[in-house]
């Protein structure tokens, strides 16, 4: 803790607020409310055991700022804005789609049509979703507007001014209101139809579905009439997700959780007049004492209240009273006891934990494959510490040509790509893998001992360096990197994998260590390798294209430095050359007809 903070908590106040964390650069990590300032932020900063999500979070704190609010209900609502706004890292963050797409009617304009929106605001327009799953809001606006001729231009259509109509009034799939403003009564009359169907009555549209694929046959346009039946079934399968003891009218949610210490799954179940809209489950994770609480208030911070949400534990009153507030309407927020209320939250719940346990088996395979990998890689290899930070490199030439090197950085057991770095080997003449790989680590290791070096990646010290070899290449490093490692030299661990039989080699013993193929240590310096290997080649053969394209130019009279340098601007590599027609090489500053000419006869 640093003499900041503990001023500050020696002067925090005991009132009711919200209290937000900051990093060293001044970015706000974490939003929290209180009843108790002083009590609830001290605690982040004693010496009691913490969860190790708690701790990073209390780790990377540098500064916090808390502002003081009347009442819990007051730090509530300042909470959620807050966390909007900033978008902390330990908070629960619902992005990605989390607000999901509504059908969106403004009365407010003449002739209206319906539109995508993600945010549920109070301007007097009507609204119906979210919809989420298979049956997408896109799908359903684009077939009401086919159905019953309803206009899809977004135009300001006005009663004393007449626009140019567009192809979907050429072909009959508009009623055109702006060409013909005299048929309010008709469109209205489609309009209202539309809306019964989204207000729950499918037979209203089906019919029209139906009459209109009927009317498509009869005229013998077969492809037309395919995709009328085609709508037909998506609206049927939909129709079969009624919920049959449930009224018509039921608009719920219904929310359930699954969890541990860790990880949080949460169930969302949406039912619109009385069907199944869909199921969206969310894997979060997040310091907050109350995550289901959390995830509610942020749910509803940008979409609808339905009449009733089914809870699978109840929420403050605070939250109840600030979201119908928020949305200025009463919704019924109950954890059912008993009936189909209480089958629809068990559902919930029910998806909930199964998702919980995929999550939990994924997770601990991307754990075993990673950082558990690294950790049983210093046992299995006696090395000094784990490999957190691992580095590979690799030489990538033909016959000595275009000789390059990779480094690639896994860190925690992941690619690290912001870490890759690659080296034009200068030193050595001819085809020498090893003195290639001596010159690149020496190279590497004078970056790491310049005391002035901001790089990102030379600047960071590796816990393990892997080298793509076996005995042989393994002490030829070593002589390098007992030459140049300097004050690293004991915090620096050094191995070879053998390709042929995947042999691990360390210094100073003869024999290999053998990792069974099936394990994941072994697999994990596989991926390395192979990955060192892919970045050198691909460097290579960039650097190749670049020199061939060069070498051919080189041979064409009338094309100088100036020239060749604005055509490999403009063409890369020599198969963009020869794709490129005489008009294309034109279009490059300075060549002429003939030069166009001469370079496409070349080629071809």
């Amino acid at each position: 803790m640093n003499e900041l903070i503990k001023s500050k908590l020696s002067t925090i106040s005991t009132s009711a607020g919200v209290y937000i964390m900051k990093d060293i650069n001044e970015k706000v990590i974490y939003v929290g409310k209180a009843r108790n300032l002083k009590n609830r932020v001290s605690t982040y900063f004693n010496n009691a055991k913490k969860h190790i999500k708690v701790q990073a979070m209390v780790n990377s704190v540098h500064d916090f700022d808390y502002i003081v609010c009347k009442s819990e209900y007051d730090a509530l609502a300042l909470e959620n804005n807050l966390i909007k706004k900033y978008q902390p890292y330990y908070n629960i963050l619902l992005k990605d789609g989390k607000t999901f797409p509504y059908i969106k009617l403004d009365y407010n304009k003449n002739f209206p049509y319906f539109e995508i929106t993600r945010k549920v605001i109070n301007d007097g327009s009507k609204y119906f979703g979210p919809y989420i799953g298979k049956f997408r809001a896109k799908d359903i606006v684009s077939i009401l507007n086919s159905a019953f001729s309803l206009r899809e231009c977004h135009q300001n259509i006005q009663n004393d001014k007449k626009c140019k109509s567009c192809l979907r009034k050429d072909i009959g799939q508009c009623l055109a209101p702006c060409i013909n403003n005299d048929i309010k009564k008709e469109y209205d009359a489609q309009l209202k139809k539309a809306i019964k169907y989204l207000n729950g009555d499918d037979e209203v549209l089906l019919s029209e579905l139906e009459y209109k694929m009927q009317q498509m046959v009869e005229n013998e346009n077969y492809e037309k009439a395919i995709v009328y039946r085609d709508n037909i079934k998506m609206l049927q399968n939909v129709h079969e997700k009624v919920i049959t003891e449930l009224p018509k009218s039921a608009n719920i949610d219904a929310i359930a959780y699954s969890s541990n210490a860790n990880n949080t799954a949460i169930t969302l179940v949406i039912i619109r007049n009385g069907k199944l809209i869909g199921i969206e489950t969310n894997i979060v994770e997040s310091i907050e004492e109350n995550v289901f609480e959390s995830y509610i208030l942020q749910y509803y911070q940008d979409n609808a209240l339905p009449k009733e949400i089914l809870l699978i534990n109840e929420i403050s009153e605070d939250a109840v009273n600030y979201l119908c507030d928020l949305h200025n309407k009463k919704s019924a927020f109950i954890s059912p006891k008993k009936g189909i209320k209480k089958q629809i939250i068990d559902m919930a719940k029910k998806n909930a934990e199964q998702v919980f346990i995929k999550e939990m088996n994924k997770q601990e395979l991307e754990y075993s494959r990673t950082l558990g990998a690294v950790y049983n890689l210093q046992n299995i290899l006696h090395l000094s510490k784990p490999p957190l930070r691992m580095e590979c490199y690799d030489i990538s030439h033909i016959s000595g040509v275009y000789k390059v090197a990779s480094m690639v950085v896994f860190i925690d057991g992941k690619p690290a790509k912001a870490h890759y770095r690659k080296f034009k080997i200068k030193e050595v003449e001819g085809n020498n893998d090893f003195e290639s790989l001596k010159e690149t680590l020496k190279r590497r290791l004078n970056e790491l001992n310049d005391s002035e070096n901001k790089d990102i990646s030379f600047s960071s010290v590796p816990d393990l360096l892997v080298i793509d070899g076996g005995k042989g290449q393994l002490s030829s490093v070593m002589e390098i990197f007992d030459n140049y490692a300097g004050k690293y030299k004991q915090e620096i661990n050094v191995i070879s994998l053998a390709k042929r039989e995947e042999e691990v080699f360390v210094p100073n013993k003869s024999e290999p260590i053998i990792i069974g193929k099936n394990k994941m240590e072994l697999q994990l310096l596989q991926r390395i390798r192979d990955e060192a290997h892919r970045f050198a080649i691909t460097f290579h053969r960039s650097l190749r294209g670049k020199g061939m394209v060069k070498s051919f130019l080189d041979d064409i009279k009338g094309i100088g430095p100036k020239k060749k340098k604005l055509l490999f601007k403009e063409f890369s590599n020599i198969e963009d050359l020869e794709k490129a027609r005489i008009e294309d090489l034109m279009k490059v500053q300075g060549i002429t007809e003939k030069l166009a000419k001469d370079i496409y006869d070349r080629l071809h």
